[in-house]
């Protein structure tokens, strides 16, 4: 029975979870880095141009600034170097060749088709021909009705009296090859829909890429290339040599026939063009100069300008992505030092971890990562809705309103203040990585943190929560108002605004206690002080069954919880979870009341009619009823622990005693089918009970209960669970059990003293003691029989619980 166990056990119990403690804070370790990874990318004040520099801010290493202006007219040059690109209709003119000599060709078959002719057949079935020649109104008639095809086929609309002359000249080839001639050579020089656009390029050329083939040539020269208007002048002119020997009124016709069937064979490829001026800018470069690490980037007290923005941007873009995979493999390196070293130094040992130390530390876990997304959270939104507020507010008077302080909180209200103690530095320490490691706000998470727990550890109720985040409001406000003076920042209502936020930040951390603990308490099976207060509550339907159905344990189970609060206030033990189990360690007996002695009536034993084995088997499976009932009713595991432990190993003597005598001669009787299954008491509370609940059954025994006589029977009882090692597993020291014997004595006085005796009438000559008591020798004699059984017994420590 030692303040730890031993070195040995320690090694043991570490080795057996060494791999799920290297789980959990590698897994811890990951996550919270991943949490804090999105602010480890190069950061800096916010400014804005024209804001005043609150800070030194230089190089940290080597990098380029890229000069935008130079940059942007090297590719506007690189894009005004590419030419034009047009495409050339090679094929054009013989299409429009084709399409005319198919036109003029239908009308002109009319023409030269062979003369209609009759067949006669004469009475002697000879055959004799008779020409017919067509009249010029059937001639003209079908040459009209061809007119609708030859405009479709030749593309252009024809007024009558145009095709009238051609009907005249019976659509001459020498008319069609006129046209095709004239037309050839106008395209065959180029024709361009806007020469005016052409002709902008003339300094450079244009690339002619021929349609079909894609060979491709620079052109200079864009003068000689004909546009629409200009390509229509140049028809009669080309043709003023050809057409001298005919007839005028055909000459204008061949002249307005080519001139509307002239087309643009030189079109602008726009998409090729913008391509090609894409691909170009796109091998310029980008212009730099070097920022050499450690060069002054811009000074505290100077005005920002656009070029100093520029290189803050240009630092951030080149350096973050870098730095942030540095910085998050050395945030991930401190969080698993700062993890590993404070369970080593500070958690391995408190008993609150070491009982149920995975779950423990998986919940600890979990507050952090939980609380990590909390800070995260709550950080990012303070910089979104800062810039944006109707009102001036700074970032940092947002910050304070983080309500960090729950964790802790959170972590007192089940594991207690040692534990939420390291906590809050824990994660105030990773906090301070959100903020630039800022040392003021690390401060500020820390103290508050820490006195937030304070403030909770002894909340028995819901409001105690609120109450608690109250005083961190206005510690908060203490805080933020140091704060300031030390960063010598009071411009305008910043101030105001800090204590408006500080003193939200408590009210919302206390909210956030409350609202999360039940949550806590369902997902990981503790029990808080609140829950205690309400299983204390002798109302309880559990308790009131035990009442009703075995009175007797009941009345045990209510002077046990009494004897382990008070035994618990002495040793600073939890005096609401010692009493509460108290008054559950045995609702096991609810399912066979009757064979427990206190419950039994008239005298009538049933185990007298029972072997030993079965009256053993019957008397210890009380504990695992009790289990059950406990787990049926979700009392909570502390409860449930109590009593599952509060026997121990224990040995049932008097059956153990009772098989012997029965035993045959050659009959070996195994004194473990005699004990209860364990296990030992682990903490405090439970052993409590289990020296209560031996006390408080054997101080019924007792004849005339003197004070002597109740000091003697608790410590021989106690000496007697100490000597069976039942202790060894709890962290009860021999003070602890000095304090324990005291106050068992003290409240078992209390509930055996003596009362006045009336007599209606005294025995003549009868010696009148003090207080009409004559117990003086019984009350000697009990001293003489406890201080044989005491002082000469072997497992005598001492005497305990004496003043």
């Amino acid at each position: 029975m030692n303040t730890k166990p031993s070195d040995i056990s320690l090694k043991k119990r570490f080795s057996s979870n060494f791999w799920i403690l290297s789980g959990i804070l590698l897994t811890v370790t990951i996550l919270s880095t991943l949490i804090l990874f999105p602010t480890l990318v190069v950061m800096h004040t916010p400014y804005k141009p024209g804001d005043i520099a609150d800070k030194n801010i230089k190089a940290t290493t080597d990098f380029f600034v890229e000069d935008k202006n130079a940059t942007s007219q090297q590719r506007e040059i690189a894009r005004n170097s590419v030419l034009t690109v047009y495409d050339y209709d090679k094929s054009l003119s013989e299409n429009l060749k084709r399409e005319i000599n198919t036109a003029f060709d239908l009308p002109r078959s009319v023409f030269e088709q062979p003369t209609a002719s009759n067949d006669n057949t004469d009475s002697k079935g000879i055959h004799t021909l008779e020409a017919k020649i067509k009249k010029p109104a059937d001639i003209h008639n079908e040459i009209l009705g061809l007119k609708p095809e030859f405009e479709k086929t030749i593309g252009i609309p024809v007024n009558y009296g145009a095709y009238k002359i051609l009907e005249n000249e019976k659509f001459s080839k020498n008319i069609s090859d006129l046209i095709t001639n004239i037309l050839s050579r106008i395209l065959r020089n180029g024709v361009v829909a806007n020469k005016d656009l052409l002709l902008k390029g003339n300094d450079k050329g244009i690339v002619l890429k021929t349609i079909g083939t894609d060979p491709e040539m620079v052109v200079r020269n864009l003068k000689h290339f004909y546009g629409l208007d200009q390509a229509k002048t140049m028809v009669r002119i080309i043709g003023e040599p050809i057409l001298k020997d005919i007839d005028y009124t055909v000459v204008n016709l061949i002249v307005d026939f080519t001139q509307r069937l002239i087309q643009p064979n030189i079109t602008p490829n726009r998409s090729e063009t913008e391509k090609r001026r894409n691909d170009a800018e796109s091998l310029i470069n980008s212009t730099l100069y070097r920022i050499q690490r450690g060069e002054m980037i811009l000074r505290e007290g100077e005005r920002v300008t656009p070029l100093h923005l520029l290189k803050l941007n240009a630092l951030k873009d080149q350096t973050g992505k870098k730095q942030a995979l540095e910085k998050g493999i050395g945030t991930a390196l401190i969080i698993f030092a700062l993890l590993t070293i404070t369970y080593l130094i500070h958690l391995k040992y408190q008993r609150e971890i070491l009982h149920y130390q995975n779950k423990n530390l998986f919940f600890i876990s979990s507050v952090v990562i939980l609380f990590l997304l909390i800070l995260q959270f709550f950080a990012s939104l303070a910089q979104a809705l800062a810039p944006g507020a109707p009102v001036t507010i700074s970032p940092a008077s947002i910050f304070y309103s983080i309500p960090l302080a729950a964790g802790p909180m959170i972590i007192c209200q089940f594991l207690g203040f040692n534990i939420a103690f390291p906590f809050a530095i824990v994660l105030s320490l990773i906090s301070a990585i959100i903020f630039e490691n800022s040392y003021e706000m690390c401060l500020f998470f820390l103290l508050n943190g820490i006195m937030g727990a304070y403030w909770v550890q002894n909340c028995k109720e819901r409001k105690g929560f609120i109450q608690a985040g109250v005083k961190v409001g206005l510690l908060n406000i203490l805080l933020a108002t140091i704060i300031d003076i030390y960063m010598i920042d009071f411009s305008g209502f910043k101030l105001l605004w800090d204590w408006t936020f500080a003193f939200s930040g408590g009210i919302i951390a206390g909210i956030i206690t409350a609202g999360i603990t039940p949550l806590m308490e369902l997902s990981f099976g503790y029990t808080t002080d609140s829950t205690l207060q309400e299983l204390a509550n002798l109302d309880q339907p559990l308790l009131r069954r035990l009442m009703l159905e075995a009175p007797g344990t009941y009345h045990h189970s209510v002077i046990v919880g009494a004897l382990v609060e008070a035994a618990a206030s002495e040793i600073g033990a939890n005096p609401l979870l010692a009493k509460v189990c108290g008054y559950y360690h045995d609702i096991g007996k609810l399912k066979t009341p009757l064979y427990f002695i206190e419950n039994q009536k008239d005298g009538k034993n049933i185990h007298n009619k029972l072997a030993p084995s079965m009256s053993c088997l019957i008397l210890t499976s009380h504990v695992k009823n009790g289990i059950e009932l406990a787990r049926e009713k979700k009392i909570g595991q502390a409860i449930l622990d109590a009593i599952n432990q509060h026997h121990g190993t224990t040995l049932i003597s008097f059956f153990y005693n009772k098989a012997k005598q029965q035993a045959k001669d050659d009959q070996v009787v195994n004194i473990d089918n005699f004990r209860y299954p364990g296990p030992k008491p682990q903490t405090r509370e439970t052993a409590l009970v289990m020296l209560a609940d031996v006390v408080e059954a054997a101080s019924r025994t007792l004849e005339h209960p003197t004070a002597a006589r109740i000091q003697g029977l608790v410590q021989q009882l106690i000496n007697k669970l100490f000597s069976d090692n039942q202790l060894d597993e709890c962290p009860l020291t021999l003070k602890d059990l000095h304090h324990i014997a005291r106050s068992f004595n003290k409240i078992l006085n209390g509930i055996y003293h003596h009362r006045v005796e009336y007599p209606d009438k005294l025995t003549p000559g009868e010696p009148k003691e003090k207080n009409g008591h004559t117990d003086r020798q019984q009350t000697d004699t009990a001293q003489n029989i406890d201080s044989a059984d005491t002082e000469n017994s072997p497992s005598t420590l001492k005497r305990l619980g004496q003043s």
